[in-house]
């Protein structure tokens, strides 16, 4: 049964579902391989990370308060760029988020389980199907169960950080001399920060339930900003904190670095807080990012670009029903097979493309429609492709071939046609009808 979804989200309600996104798995996990990547200089690609998301959370503010429907930058590359472009911005943004999905589940796992990787790869399935569940039931049952799951991370990560600042083990010169850009030079840094825009991503899960959000012209543009701010501020004292505390070379050497951090500097009473913020923020990330991308499965089902059977609401309870247990499915498959950091990485490749054409496709509205300049546009876009040619080789490879899987596809599909990657006219004639003259 295809329908509308229904509006019931507030300001305070897209804030925390942004939050619960950014402030999961990314925040507990990334600090390692950006430490292997870049030494004490990942602060340095922990800046530059916020500032590429910047400049993609206020693209993605500007589009979706024109174009407030499910999908985000799928939506917003169909109406801007054409149907091609669209469908390259949907299909890495699922490819990509259900390795985020997955990486979620695993952090969860690991801090919460410290068995065997086959157990752990168990808990995290269950994890994955549960939160499915809930998601079924209905958004405010997801934002409801967000905001219980943030306020106990942000606690959690609050406790781990003055525990490091106050153990008198803590120090300064562990944070590495800049100037150097650490042992990874320029290129380490880039990796560093591509490994970490993974953590930031998560405010697109405000616009891609564009939807469901009230007053979305007021409340998306306002909810963004608040929530990758909120976030980055949080990142950089941890991230200051587990350098000074354990060093990079243990960061880099660690899958639980935050933990090794509050280990190295003997606050051993602060252990079950970082255990239990972790596995707390990565269900809370888990929750809202299924959620997201179960939303850009549906729009993609509404137009052809996946399978109809997906292009349903549930009656009830007013959500993509089929299209948020078929994503279930495929996040609890990447999870059984998957590892930590190779799933990072791949979701950063995914996501990134997908934020590039969000800033090409911001970039094509007109001055009426705008609240930011075009230049943060183009840095956003031509930082997004940098981020992504710095990530590991393997990280590429296999993104590209399953990008190109996909194209390939919906080439078969369409007879081989390629004229839908400009935008078409019957596509300006919606834009005119919308506003966009």
């Amino acid at each position: 049964m295809t329908g509308s979804l229904a509006r019931r989200l507030g300001t305070g309600d897209a804030v925390v579902i942004g939050l619960g996104s950014m402030v999961g798995a990314g925040i507990f996990s990334a600090f390692g391989p950006a430490a292997s990547a870049a030494g004490s200089a990942l602060l340095a690609g922990l800046a530059l990370a916020g500032g590429i998301a910047y400049c993609n959370a206020v693209a993605s503010a500007q589009l979706a308060a024109q174009y407030p429907t499910s999908g985000g930058t799928y939506v917003y590359g169909r109406e801007r760029l054409g149907e091609w472009w669209g469908f390259a911005a949907g299909w890495a943004f699922v490819v990509g988020k259900t390795a985020s999905c997955a990486a979620m589940a695993l952090t969860f796992a690991v801090y919460a389980i410290p068995s065997s990787t086959w157990v752990q790869r168990v808990v995290a399935v269950a994890a994955v199907l549960a939160l499915t569940a809930l998601n079924y039931r209905g958004i405010s049952r997801t934002a409801q169960a967000t905001r219980l799951l943030v306020g106990v991370s942000l606690a959690c990560l609050l406790v781990a950080v003055f525990a490091i600042a106050t153990s008198g083990e803590t120090d300064a010169s562990r944070l590495g001399h800049w100037p150097s850009l650490g042992a990874g030079g320029l290129h380490g840094v880039l990796q560093a920060a591509g490994l970490l825009f993974f953590a930031f991503a998560g405010y697109a899960r405000i616009a891609t339930m564009g939807e469901e959000v009230r007053d979305p012209a007021r409340t998306i543009p306002r909810a963004i900003p608040i929530a990758l701010g909120i976030a980055l501020a949080l990142y950089v004292a941890v991230g200051v904190a587990a350098l000074a505390g354990a060093g990079p070379a243990a960061l880099a050497a660690s899958t639980k670095p935050l933990a090794t951090a509050v280990d190295a500097v003997g606050s051993g009473w602060a252990l079950p807080f970082v255990r239990v913020g972790a596995a707390v923020a990565s269900l809370g990330a888990l929750l809202a990012l299924i959620a997201g991308v179960g939303r850009t499965s549906f729009a993609m089902a509404r137009n052809g670009d996946l399978p109809r059977f997906l292009d349903s609401v549930h009656p009830s309870y007013r959500v993509p029903d089929r299209a948020e247990l078929a994503v279930g499915v495929a996040v609890a498959v990447v999870a059984a097979a998957s590892g930590l950091r190779n799933a990072i990485a791949f979701s950063s490749f995914g996501v990134l493309l997908y934020y590039a054409i969000a800033n090409a496709s911001a970039f094509t509205q007109d001055t009426e429609r705008r609240r930011w300049p075009r230049a943060l546009n183009v840095i956003g876009c031509i930082g997004c492709v940098v981020l992504v040619a710095a990530l590991p080789l393997s990280a590429i490879v296999v993104g590209s071939a399953v990008l190109a899987v996909g194209l390939a596809g919906r080439a078969v599909v369409t007879g081989g046609s390629l004229a839908p990657w400009r935008r078409s006219s019957s596509t300006a004639r919606r834009s005119s009808r919308s506003g966009d003259a």
